[in-house]
């Protein structure tokens, strides 16, 4: 007699319908899902080496992003003639023409007194007389002085500038508005000597007119908000700190200040290759005078030209197409100082 499946003894089970889940277990059926990356997984070795190569990151010095500031440390170098450095970082800027660069650059704005937040020192540069100046003259100002690698360095300046180690950090220009300009000089009992620019977008041709009104005795340079160069970091280095003495003022709407102005009793002169008045016949020079400076290529807007009491134009050689809007500025400031010396 054949023996039955299953323990001896063992009554047998009543085979019963089974009822389906109804897709309550359907997650379980379908497994665990992909198996994890190598580095992700806790005790693999891939994993560990991620999480050492994380920590290494974590300790290298960093560069403040846009809106970060980052906590002072207790590093110092002493590298620098004994001055102590601080580690303290700025917030970096949004771009390289917030950045002054170079030592010569740098240690004459600072003379200046260009305003400033920090100076940057690249680790392991040699440490001459300019650089030594650089930072005593940093330190006397309280300007947070912060050692960085190279590769940062390169990073904030732009990778084509040449910044010799050394970089400054130059906060937004606060602007004057044209209005209270006119009215300081006015209360001074000064005659108004301003000049303006239109379409003008190179900031080293600002930086060369704020020299020039500097050195003919104007006081103001006035610049629209819109499609115009502002005060940056590369305007601060060509005007070789005249920018720390002559305000700039921002226009609205250039134009409307060129009206008010005419309403207080400035003339407009337009700067322009098509002027219908040469300079050699230029006699308002002892007046007070709102001077518009157009760009190199496109000149005065229509609108401005409008506006002007009068538009001059310089006289030079036929085989010339234009002179540069800096170097045309110059010239009519030095006639108009001319003219206000006799």
């Amino acid at each position: 007699m054949a023996k039955k499946p299953g323990r001896p003894g063992a009554r047998a089970k009543k085979a019963t319908p089974r009822v389906g889940s109804g897709g309550n277990r359907r997650q379980g059926l379908e497994g665990r899902g992909p198996t994890p990356k190598a580095e992700d997984r806790k005790y693999h070795p891939a994993a560990k080496a991620k999480a050492a190569k994380q920590a290494r990151a974590a300790k290298a010095p960093k560069v403040a992003k846009k809106g970060e500031f980052l906590a002072p440390t207790n590093k110092t170098a002493g590298n620098a003639g004994g001055a102590a450095r601080s580690s303290r970082r700025v917030q970096k800027a949004t771009d390289s023409s917030e950045v002054l660069s170079g030592r010569n650059s740098v240690l004459e704005a600072l003379r200046a007194k260009v305003p400033a937040t920090s100076l940057f020192i690249a680790n392991r540069i040699e440490m001459d007389d300019r650089v030594k100046e650089a930072i005593n003259l940093a330190n006397s100002r309280n300007i947070a002085v912060a050692e960085i690698t190279r590769p940062e360095m390169d990073r904030m300046t732009g990778f084509d500038a040449v910044h010799q180690g050394i970089a400054l950090q130059v906060p937004p220009y606060n602007y004057q508005h044209p209005s209270e300009l006119l009215d300081k000089i006015l209360a001074r009992g000064q005659k108004p000597l301003l000049v303006a620019l239109d379409g003008i977008t190179d900031p080293r041709n600002l930086g060369a007119i704020i020299r020039s009104v500097a050195a003919f005795g104007g006081q103001g340079v006035i610049v629209p908000q819109r499609r115009s160069v502002g005060v940056t970091a590369a305007a601060w280095k060509t005007s070789a700190g005249a920018a720390a003495r002559i305000p700039v003022a921002l226009a609205a709407n250039l134009n409307a200040t060129i009206k008010e102005f005419q309403k207080r009793g400035l003339f407009v002169i337009g700067l322009d290759g098509g002027g219908d008045m040469s300079l050699t016949s230029f006699k308002l020079g002892n007046e007070p005078l709102l001077l518009i400076i157009g760009s190199e290529g496109k000149g005065l807007s229509r609108l401005v030209q409008e506006n002007c009491d009068a538009v001059v134009s310089i006289p030079i050689a036929k085989d010339t197409e234009s002179l540069n809007a800096g170097i045309a500025a110059s010239v009519v400031l030095y006639e108009v100082a001319k003219a206000r010396l006799r």
